[in-house]
């Protein structure tokens, strides 16, 4: 598996700075790298630390998207209008990424419930850099791992159903558009 836009050269270097059940990291070696150590937590169903995992390691921007379309998954006929609005935002900062735009998605997810996956899609924008704070106030950067928290809230979230299979089955699908993400690929294209 290869995840062209992570940096990172090892998935310990991922792992620093989020939190994984104790067997994700039981099965964290040495020196692994990220693809190998997330095909090692997709082949023992550890889904939502893969997700986790995957979220932190992405680049900003492409874990934006990345929770946008997880999020874009769960709507429909009766997805309230403001819902609509801050994944619209979301989506189109990821691609012209702007801070006022970044802002505008902010400002936007005031006005839906934090229980929603479009909330934390809307979230991992603006926590994706630049400044917390209004330009005429000295500058306050997120947190570096703040916008994979967000994506992985956005995207656990968009697979929780009633059903576990339902939930894994999405879940599964999710990581495979975030890997396509993670490659350049159109993740829109993952079913």
């Amino acid at each position: 598996m290869q995840l062209k836009k992570i940096k990172a050269v090892t998935a310990s270097e991922v792992c620093a700075d989020i939190t994984l059940d104790d067997d994700a990291l039981a099965l964290l070696a040495e020196g692994m790298s990220p693809s190998e150590y997330l095909e090692q937590l997709t082949g023992a169903d550890l889904l939502q630390d893969a997700i986790k995992f995957l979220a932190r390691a992405l680049p900003a921007r492409e874990a934006a998207w990345w929770a946008c379309l997880s999020a874009r998954h769960g709507v429909s006929e009766s997805t309230p209008d403001n819902e609509i609005k801050v994944l619209e935002l979301a989506e189109q900062w990821v691609f012209k990424p702007t801070d006022e735009s970044r802002h505008a998605t902010h400002e936007a997810t005031d006005t839906i419930e934090s229980d929603t996956p479009v909330y934390w899609a809307g979230m991992s924008v603006f926590w994706s850099g630049g400044s917390m704070v209004p330009e005429d106030l000295p500058a306050m950067p997120a947190a570096e791992n703040l916008c994979g928290m967000a994506v992985s809230g956005a995207v656990v979230l968009a697979g929780i159903t009633d059903d576990i299979v339902e939930s894994n089955n999405l879940y599964q699908l999710f990581i495979k558009q975030g890997i396509a993400v993670a490659n350049g690929e159109n993740a829109k294209a993952v079913v």
